[in-house]
């Protein structure tokens, strides 16, 4: 099985490749959707983060006000790496369960698109690793429009994350999205070409189908040598 990294920064267009990929058939777990999950009311998650930030968090329905939580981790690093730390496990383990589910229907390709994905070292798990790249400008300019925010809040949440000129050295591939959508679309082409190609043997052999075939050599091995013998 080939699991495919997809990572960028907020307001690169990581979502647009990955609603790409979706288009295309290709299988992709979304770290933000499990997030998500892991804090809605009454999770163990919701219960870590009520503890530590307090009920001042919450909507009037019980469920975490997440815009108001990002504003919050966003201006105090401090805060986040606490977030992180706490949400952490739950989010290792939703994304392990729903590759788990892909790797039983037999999927030979996923795509794990996470925000944080070098951040938490996930990268060592995944080939090739897909970076959604746009020059500070842009991606400055993109986000005070995506979210009507002003330029402090927007710089305050790109300074979050790992610079993008960083996380663009550590890919294999590279996807400059400061052009045009059609721009964009050309080199989707490309990746998806890349991405989908036949398996190598190692991966092969860690797709469902491999282990399948791996078993039924492994029973009729036996199965002879008993016959032999």
């Amino acid at each position: 099985m080939r699991i495919v990294g997809l990572t960028g920064g907020i307001a690169s267009g990581k979502s647009t490749v990955s609603n790409l990929l979706k288009a295309n058939d290709v299988p992709v777990v979304d770290a933000d959707l499990v997030s998500r999950d892991v804090l809605k009311k009454g999770t163990g998650g919701w219960k870590k983060v009520v503890a530590a930030f307090g009920e001042d968090i919450l909507l009037p329905n019980g469920e975490v006000d997440r815009a108001k939580l990002g504003q919050i981790v966003f201006s105090d690093s401090a805060k986040r790496q606490l977030l992180n730390r706490l949400l952490a496990p739950y989010i290792s383990s939703g994304i392990f369960l729903e590759i788990l589910k892909l790797w039983i229907k037999g999927c030979k390709v996923i795509v794990l698109d996470v925000p944080l994905l070098f951040e938490a070292k996930m990268n060592k798990w995944t080939k090739p690793i897909i970076v959604v790249w746009v020059d500070p400008d842009t991606q400055l300019r993109r986000l005070m429009a995506r979210d009507r925010t002003s330029e402090e809040d927007a710089r305050n949440r790109i300074n979050a994350q790992m610079p993008l000129d960083i996380k663009r050295n550590k890919a294999d591939i590279v996807i400059d999205n400061t052009g045009s959508l059609d721009d964009l679309n050309e080199q989707f082409r490309k990746v998806l070409f890349e991405v989908t190609r036949p398996l190598t043997w190692t991966e092969f052999w860690l797709s469902r189908q491999g282990a399948v075939s791996a078993l039924v050599s492994v029973i009729v091995g036996v199965l002879v040598c008993r016959k032999v013998l």
